[in-house]
């Protein structure tokens, strides 16, 4: 069910299953599985997962091409509450690991926030990422075309670029050097400092050689209408046109809460096994935050993944289903 800040005490003396933190694609996939394996699930959501970002998913196998991820997310979370899970719109602050359980303390609201404890055998966690974007005095301006035609993953959105001019705009030189793999969809690519780095003498010969332009100058606004982007004002005033852009700027992890507790990490992502374990038996790490491909349909397999291999454990340790009182 739903909880809410009125019934949310109602559960707060359960011990769960499994604790999911993250309502996107991976955790509500691992949400569906657990429920379909009669196990107790809690899922925890802070809202506006990366994928509700997403204006059109263009590669899933089976939707139509200009399926919004806010829908795959709306469909899956009435999916899981269909199967009797409990969801609840929240922060995870902490994760303490009690021995057979973790406790997880959540703020409830922004405004006048309430705190509660839950209480769970296993604990999934699809927490997810952010994107950095490019920092402009108006941010509106770079919400507008973000996730629309400037895109943020090369994999996903690479052929949408083929053949156009696209601009690259990254935070370091190494993050430019995105610039490579993308021309293999297109060769009309400017890359975008902002100002904020230097490029080395080393990699400026590389780009000249890939036929690239290196752009250095700070930028004012992005251009366009109807959330199409066409190109960028910088502050001299001077126009780049573009059809296209690509965001290189590195991401955010949303994992602070597991900080109390010792995992083994390849720099920000968690790194698990073949079945979403990490280095903690009982904790599974899905979609972005762990190693792999940041991709949707790869986040709903890591669910499924995680949410089979702790039905397996408790199976194997229980040896027979639980029945209803």
């Amino acid at each position: 069910m739903q909880l809410t800040r009125q019934t949310v005490n109602q559960h707060t003396d359960q011990i769960y299953d499994v604790l999911v933190v993250g309502g996107g694609a991976a955790g509500l996939s691992a949400g569906i599985y657990l429920q379909r394996y009669l196990l107790s699930t809690l899922i925890i959501d802070k809202g506006k997962a990366r994928s509700f970002w997403m204006q059109e998913l263009h590669n899933y196998l089976g939707l139509p091409p200009d399926t919004p991820g806010r829908e795959v997310l709306k469909q899956g979370k009435e999916h899981f509450l269909s199967l009797e899970g409990d969801y609840l719109n929240a922060y995870v602050e902490e994760i303490i690991d009690e021995g057979e359980t973790f406790a997880v303390k959540v703020r409830i609201g922004r405004k006048n926030p309430t705190y509660e404890v839950f209480h769970s055998r296993y604990l999934i966690a699809g927490s997810g990422i952010i994107d950095h974007l490019p920092q402009l005095a108006d941010m509106k301006n770079v919400f507008d075309y973000a996730g629309h035609n400037l895109h943020v993953c090369l994999i996903c959105d690479g052929y949408e670029m083929r053949d156009q001019r696209v601009g690259v705009f990254g935070s370091s030189e190494g993050s430019l050097q995105v610039a490579f793999p993308l021309g293999w969809f297109t060769p009309h690519i400017t890359l975008f400092t902002n100002g904020l780095f230097e490029v080395g003498h080393e990699m400026r010969e590389r780009f000249t050689e890939a036929g690239y332009t290196l752009n250095e100058r700070p930028i004012r606004q992005f251009l366009g209408e109807n959330h199409q982007m066409s190109g960028v004002e910088l502050d001299d005033s001077s126009v780049v046109e573009l059809d296209a852009g690509l965001i290189s700027m590195g991401s955010n992890y949303h994992a602070d809460y597991l900080k109390g507790i010792e995992l083994e990490y390849n720099g920000g992502n968690l790194v698990t096994d073949s079945m979403n374990r990490t280095s903690h038996p009982r904790i599974f790490a899905v979609g972005d935050l762990k190693v792999g491909m940041n991709q949707v349909v790869i986040a709903a397999a890591d669910g499924a993944n995680a949410a089979t291999q702790i039905w397996r454990d408790i199976r194997r340790a229980e040896g027979t289903r639980r029945t209803a009182a």
